[in-house]
């Protein structure tokens, strides 16, 4: 299957679910209330899932010194992705925050065993990682403005940080999980893109979709999310030796996907503006049918 046709079975799979959770917010059956409670499960159940299911492979020396660069890469790239968001956005936190966190999880991981390899998707592990606390910290003190909110006590607390140890120390030690834990963990991560996408549709279910397509700013994240800040993050791959297969490639295609689903979330909770959040994601996820085949053929 082409990179193109896998990518928009991803993104009809989205939208379908993204009209169950417009549908049961049109019926009234999911209040806002209720969005809020869906979001605490994803940041504190189904997102740490995620993490540690990724660090779940055979320990190898391979792996191991993999692991290492795929990490501080990510560290690197995200870093540079949310420094330049925010000179680029200024004193608009929700397109600073999606501009600078892309979903990985949903677009990357299949994109990336289907142009490189299985095995390929273990150096995403670390991106997800750092996306999700780079999200939990700098993305909500820029969001709300509230710089105040990264301390080390946020940081050392947070269920992302607490999966990547967790995660970790499964990996390195290999220490075998029972059966029955893994399919908890798997079942628990695969809660990730139906909630947030449920969230999403109830929040398109409050939007102006004219006003959507006509404000300005939706383009313009798109524009740096799904073109500018990936030819960067190509640029600087660039100079990391090709001794690991597959992983510059990797951290390349997590780079240049759509925004996150995750801002939307984030907005609801910390009583952002969470319709406007929404909209960077559906935008950005139409336009990247083009932009991701696009720069994979180029890059």
């Amino acid at each position: 299957m082409s990179i193109t046709m896998i990518l928009l079975k991803q993104i009809i799979t989205m939208f379908l679910l993204a009209a169950i959770g417009f549908l049961l917010y049109k019926a009234r059956l999911v209040t806002d209330g209720a969005s809020k409670g869906l979001g605490n499960i994803l940041i504190y159940t189904s997102l740490p899932a995620v993490i540690i299911k990724g660090f779940l492979v055979e320990r190898t020396p391979e792996r191991m010194m993999g692991l290492l660069i795929s990490a501080i890469l990510a560290f690197v790239i995200l870093a540079l992705f949310s420094i330049i968001s925010k000179l680029v956005f200024r004193k608009d936190g929700i397109a600073v925050f999606a501009s600078s966190f892309s979903n990985p999880g949903f677009f990357g991981v299949p994109l990336i065993a289907a142009s490189i390899s299985d095995g390929a998707i273990f150096y995403v592990a670390a991106f997800i990682g750092f996306l999700n606390m780079f999200q939990w910290t700098y993305g909500v003190a820029v969001m709300t403005g509230k710089s105040g909110r990264i301390t080390a006590k946020k940081i050392f607390t947070a269920p992302f940080f607490i999966a990547i140890l967790v995660g970790l120390v499964l990996f390195l030690t290999a220490l075998p999980l029972p059966g029955i834990l893994t399919n908890v963990i798997g079942n628990v991560a695969g809660l990730n893109t139906p909630i947030s996408m449920f969230v999403v549709g109830g929040y398109l279910a409050q939007v102006d979709f004219k006003k959507m397509l006509l404000r300005r700013e939706n383009y313009l994240v798109s524009l740096m999310r799904l073109i500018i800040l990936p030819v960067i993050a190509a640029l600087l791959m660039h100079f990391i030796p090709d001794s690991y297969p597959g992983l510059k490639e990797a951290i390349f295609i997590a780079s240049a996907c759509p925004v996150g689903s995750n801002v939307a979330v984030y907005a609801q909770l910390y009583g952002c503006d969470h319709t406007y959040a929404a909209e960077t994601v559906v935008i950005s996820t139409l336009l990247s049918v083009v932009t991701i085949p696009l720069l994979i053929t180029l890059i």
